[in-house]
């Protein structure tokens, strides 16, 4: 039995103890993905929040088949759709303090332009390229994460890596 498999078996007696552990191991991780969506750090708390609250609301019923982590994956994806189909504005990410200031413009523009082309990808491709790279997790995590085959997410990586390399030199007026 894997360790998620006794903290689980442990939250469904009702150790306290064992929701605090399970929170603080993947709290940081949910709360990057979803910070990663919607690019306002208060509200990828609140979305980190209530990817916890769903998975444990039916837990009474829950079957541990599989890692937990890839079900609050997919948890907090679908909150984060519904949170990017509902937004009307997308906020920057946030520069962090330490840059200095002649590289924040540059460091700024980055940002803005890979996320314009990411934004550009569909929906599928844009996913993998997220817990691939931003994430890190591994092929086999993301097939699980999103219910497909590892097949489908290798094309896909493979096929986001090509539309994304294109955008990017688009974008850097290298592709004409």
């Amino acid at each position: 039995m894997n360790t998620d498999s006794k903290v689980i078996k442990q939250m469904q007696q009702g150790d306290d103890a064992a929701f605090d552990l399970f929170i603080h191991k993947y709290y940081s991780e949910i709360l990057k993905y979803c910070t990663y969506h919607c690019s306002d750090r208060e509200e990828a708390k609140d979305l980190t929040q209530e990817t916890f609250l769903r998975f444990f609301s039916g837990f009474s019923s829950y079957a541990h088949r599989g890692k937990a982590k890839n079900y609050l994956y997919t948890i907090a994806g679908n909150l984060c759709k519904n949170y990017y189909r509902h937004s009307k504005s997308q906020l920057l990410d946030s520069i962090a303090e330490e840059f200095p200031s002649e590289k924040q413009e540059e460091v700024l523009s980055t940002q803005v332009t890979v996320r314009m082309c990411l934004d550009q990808l569909s929906e599928g491709f844009r996913e993998v390229i997220i817990l691939y790279y931003y994430q890190g997790l591994r092929q086999t995590e993301i097939a699980d994460v999103l219910g497909i085959g590892l097949p489908l997410v290798k094309y896909r990586l493979k096929k986001a890596k090509e539309q994304l390399k294109k955008l990017l030199d688009l974008e850097d007026g290298h592709g004409y």
